[in-house]
């Protein structure tokens, strides 16, 4: 029984793993940002990973991240620890999101150049089809004991991480560019980079979220290897800096 559970956690720590990249790579770093384009069919991948493990509607998701973005720590910001304290972002992050994510005309507003297709329509907008699917997936792959522990696990510890990016990573940690959000590096290594939240938001259009050799962006190792392959293309060769570098500061 022992062993079950242990393997269950383990699997469940990989799924969310699987997931975080896909989000980063896909809906944050590519569609959100447009920092890096894939090929149809990896795109297609993605969608579909990120579908049976988290259920995601990708225009939702990039709707909130860029009215994030536009209003960061200020009043019309969806998830801002300045505002409401770091601890209330990380408990109530899934509640803050489907503010933004479940008003249609917000949705409609951020994601002009994301027009739904027929796919969406049919299958991937369907968030709880995807998740019986991924559910589905584990059992034949792993067991019903099995799969009773780790889907459970990895859908708190997703959002759980994504709420810490929100919170800590706006609170705590490094901050080298005049924003409001810090590197986290122990947060970047189990969030596929995001963590390195302060580099994101001084250069949103960057595929690479590590700008010196003491930080570490574990998703940039495969962007840069699937460029090579011409699985996508990276829009910035070297950040772009949208705001002042400044001394580095701990908080």
């Amino acid at each position: 029984m022992l062993g079950t559970v242990l393997f269950g956690l383990l699997l469940g720590f990989c799924v969310t793993m699987v997931a975080n990249y896909c989000t980063t790579v896909y809906l944050h770093r590519g569609l959100t940002h447009a920092a890096l384009r894939t090929k149809p069919w990896l795109g297609a991948t993605f969608k579909t990973v990120l579908w049976v493990t988290t259920g995601m509607r990708e225009r939702q998701w990039v709707a909130v991240h860029r009215k994030h973005h536009a209003f960061t720590d200020e009043t019309d910001d969806p998830h801002s620890p300045a505002r409401i304290g770091w601890l209330r972002v990380q408990l109530t992050n899934p509640a803050l999101y489907r503010r933004v994510a479940r008003d249609d005309k917000q949705v409609a507003k951020y994601t002009r150049d994301l027009p739904p297709t027929r796919a969406d329509r049919v299958l991937f907008d369907h968030a709880l089809l995807g998740l019986a699917v991924g559910v589905v997936l584990l059992v034949f792959a792993f067991g019903w004991q099995v799969a009773a522990i780790a889907f459970p696990f990895h859908v708190v510890l997703y959002l759980g991480l994504s709420g810490s990016v929100n919170s800590i990573a706006h609170t705590f940690g490094r901050r080298t560019y005049s924003t409001s959000a810090t590197n986290v590096q122990w947060l970047a290594l189990i969030t596929a980079g995001e963590g390195l939240h302060n580099n994101h938001h001084g250069a949103p259009t960057s595929a690479r979220l590590s700008i010196n050799q003491r930080e570490f962006d574990p998703a940039w190792l495969s962007i840069r290897a699937m460029a090579k392959l011409g699985w996508l293309t990276v829009r910035h060769d070297t950040p772009k800096f949208v705001v002042p570098r400044i001394s580095p500061t701990k908080v």
